[in-house]
């Protein structure tokens, strides 16, 4: 997957060069394409009802704002509260080559076959694949599986909602405001918006001027590290949707980053790439640091001399998120 172009950033004028004036202009038509099919593709789904609650983790903009950890912060507070009962994420399986349905095992499988995504969130919990989303809920439900936390998905009507939560990066926003390829939006904020039932505010910063009209409740929440790294002298790698954020926060921990190299979301790392980055460390005399979500995607050789800086969504007010979900979990059978 190609990085994101840096007209898609809010923070770019787009009258300059780097907003790329006549790019955007060109890209106008396919942009309104794209809007209509997927507005005509959700009015015209009959969504799947199950007989087990659906918690859909979604976003309006193409990757980089935190959904995986807010999916396992939130089926850990589940599984807390009621333990015995299964609640279970489901992905698509992005960039796996099995299409699913089916539970991860992370002793058995890998990235290559079921995603980072899946693969990261089964090491903290049950966690399914389905390409087919319907097809994958039905799975889920006749396992026994109690509740459905969708890891993406917003723009996939096939199984209907019990609750539609958006995560929005505070810094990062919409975006240029325009839908792909012009700019990162999955479809226009305000038909986004129109079917949700809440927003978590992801990170530090004022929200959207376009979230002024919103009026459900909206949740502030922040990735931060479940330990502080070591001090030592690192250089940092991450092929994640916004590298830079990762890197940001190996900087709030007082441990910054000798040097950072970004890769592109799901970025599948070569033995060209590892040597590389080996290299890089050794003329530091520094270690090596990455993501959870880059390590599993590094093969049993790949991940040796190198550490991880595991993370998790922590909320502002977790009254409020236990709030929010109680209008789900009464839905559970008794």
């Amino acid at each position: 997957m190609m990085r994101a172009p840096r007209f898609w950033d809010r923070d770019v004028d787009p009258r300059s060069r780097e907003g790329a004036p006549v790019t955007r202009l060109v890209l106008t038509p396919l942009s309104a394409l794209y809007a209509m099919a997927t507005a005509r593709r959700i009015a015209k789904a009959e969504p799947l009802k199950l007989s087990i609650p659906v918690i859909c983790i979604g976003n309006l903009t193409a990757g980089g704002s935190g959904k995986s950890p807010v999916v396992a912060a939130i089926r850990s507070r589940l599984s807390n509260g009621q333990p015995g009962r299964r609640f279970a994420s489901l992905s698509r399986g992005y960039g796996g080559s099995l299409k699913g349905p089916l539970k991860v095992d992370p002793a058995k499988h890998s990235a290559a076959e079921v995603g980072d995504e899946a693969l990261m969130l089964s090491q903290s919990g049950e966690a399914w694949i389905g390409a087919d989303r319907a097809e994958a809920g039905l799975a889920m439900e006749a396992d026994g599986v109690d509740l459905i936390i969708m890891d993406d998905g917003f723009q996939n009507p096939s199984l209907d909602k019990t609750l539609s939560i958006l995560v929005v990066d505070a810094q990062a926003g919409f975006g240029n405001g325009y839908v792909i390829p012009k700019g990162p939006l999955r479809e226009p904020v305000e038909a986004g918006l129109s079917r949700a039932d809440a927003i978590i505010l992801m990170g530090d910063g004022e929200p959207p001027l376009a979230l002024a009209g919103f009026s459900g409740p909206i949740l502030r929440a922040a990735i931060r590290p479940l330990s502080p790294p070591p001090p030592e002298t690192y250089i940092a790698f991450a092929g994640i949707g916004r590298p830079e954020k990762f890197f940001d926060t190996l900087n709030t921990c007082g441990t910054p980053p000798v040097d950072a190299v970004p890769f592109a979301d799901h970025h599948r790392y070569s033995a060209r790439d590892i040597r590389y980055l080996h290299t890089l460390a050794a003329d530091h005399q520094a270690q090596l640091i990455t993501t959870e979500k880059d390590f599993v995607r590094l093969s049993p050789e790949q991940r040796e001399g190198i550490v991880t800086l595991p993370v998790g969504a922590h909320f502002a007010n977790e009254a409020e998120l236990d709030s929010l979900l109680s209008s789900v979990t009464e839905h559970l059978a008794s």
